[in-house]
């Protein structure tokens, strides 16, 4: 199996909580959540000096280093980091491949949520590590003081603590971990745009892995999982299960804080914004919704034939870097065409799924 190199386009900065949640927390004016808001603000300041350093960084500079190593395929290679609250990366390691649990419970959930979506990405799709070729697994967790955030820069993930008030540790929910480490395998393979729909097809495809992670590791059919991306990160003060749900996009949360989770689940109430690199993280919804009911119609494991489907869509040469909705859906049905045959269960499934969310035409729902 050949493995797709990144490309030379900028990689961008994929944090999991997506700026307009942040915005809405940073403008509070309530003593009650005074704590909150400060981090929100600062988390936003924070992100927009990454994001610009992302854009200065050269594309491949972070990967021209890599020193030749032994490695057996499909073995994890992982080490986790501690920034000790400061903003400067990796910090101290504190756990390598192989090493015992530490008495930190966000070192622990880190490292075995690496291993997860390893295991995922390596015993379902034949893919060693993110790039398809060994590439080891780095995170970095206590980054900042009270950083409501969590990323993959293109060489490790990094989490935050959260503030305690509105958002929990970073680490808490296998999903949130599996999502950002999907966005590295999106750049090492389609590295679709991060605006408009290719970017919310990239955000969307982060949340189906991660999802796909979380649901392997815990055993969970399609039926048994919550379909939640982030269960978990909400404190109690928040009346809300996730930052998404896949099953119900804009059913997440409904908070008098936070306000109702805004995402679509059809193309009839697409967003058109320019925020959010034109709303990558709300039109997601969307796409989601369709893997979700891709899912629903099969049975039995999502990670088997709707996984399948879309890691080989994701891997294979039917997109471009601005493949929009549309586009994906043609290529999901041709790879579920091509894997289970036209006339098959899973090629009806896809094809109906995209119909139903308003992606592909009526006239498109038809068995073949």
């Amino acid at each position: 199996m050949t493995t797709p190199q990144a490309s030379d386009g900028l990689r961008p900065h994929c944090t999991i909580v997506p700026p307009y949640l942040l915005g809405k927390l940073a403008q509070l004016d309530d003593p009650r959540f005074e704590k909150a808001a400060a981090a929100a603000q600062q988390s936003l300041l924070l992100d927009a000096h990454l994001r610009q350093r992302r854009l200065e960084d050269h594309p491949l500079s972070r990967f021209d280093a890599r020193p030749p190593r032994a490695h057996t395929p499909g073995e994890s290679n992982r080490t986790i980091s501690d920034a000790g609250g400061q903003e400067h990366l990796p910090g101290e390691v504190v756990r390598t491949e192989g090493q015992p649990d530490a008495d930190d419970t966000t070192v622990n959930e880190a490292y075995a949520g690496l291993g997860d979506t390893q295991t995922l990405f390596w015993t379902q799709f034949g893919r060693d590590s993110i790039d398809g070729a060994g590439l080891p697994l780095n995170a970095t967790v206590h980054y900042g003081k009270k950083y409501d955030n969590a990323f993959w820069d293109g060489k490790r993930m990094v989490f935050g603590d959260g503030d305690g008030e509105i958002f929990n540790r970073f680490t808490i929910s296998a999903s949130m971990i599996g999502h950002e480490l999907a966005h590295g395998v999106t750049q090492f393979t389609a590295n679709l745009d991060y605006q408009g729909q290719s970017g919310a097809l990239n955000e969307s495809l982060s949340d189906v892995f991660g999802a796909l992670v979380e649901q392997l590791a815990a055993g969970q059919s399609t039926a048994q999982a919550s379909w939640l991306i982030g269960e978990g990160l909400f404190t109690d003060q928040v009346e809300g299960l996730a930052l998404r749900s896949m099953k119900a996009p804009g059913t997440a949360y409904d908070d008098d804080v936070l306000g109702k989770d805004p995402q679509p689940s059809s193309m009839a109430d697409y967003v058109e914004t320019d925020d959010d690199n034109g709303g990558v993280h709300l039109n997601s919804g969307i796409p989601n919704r369709a893997f979700y009911l891709v899912a629903e119609a099969l049975g039995g494991n999502a990670w088997v034939s709707p996984g399948r489907i879309w890691y080989e869509t994701l891997t294979g040469r039917g997109l471009d870097r601005q493949s929009d909705f549309a586009a994906f859906a043609q290529a999901t049905a041709t790879t579920a065409a091509r894997l289970y045959g036209t006339d098959s269960a899973a090629h009806e499934a896809v094809v109906r799924a995209w119909t139903s969310v308003g992606v592909l035409p009526a006239e498109n729902n038809q068995p073949h």
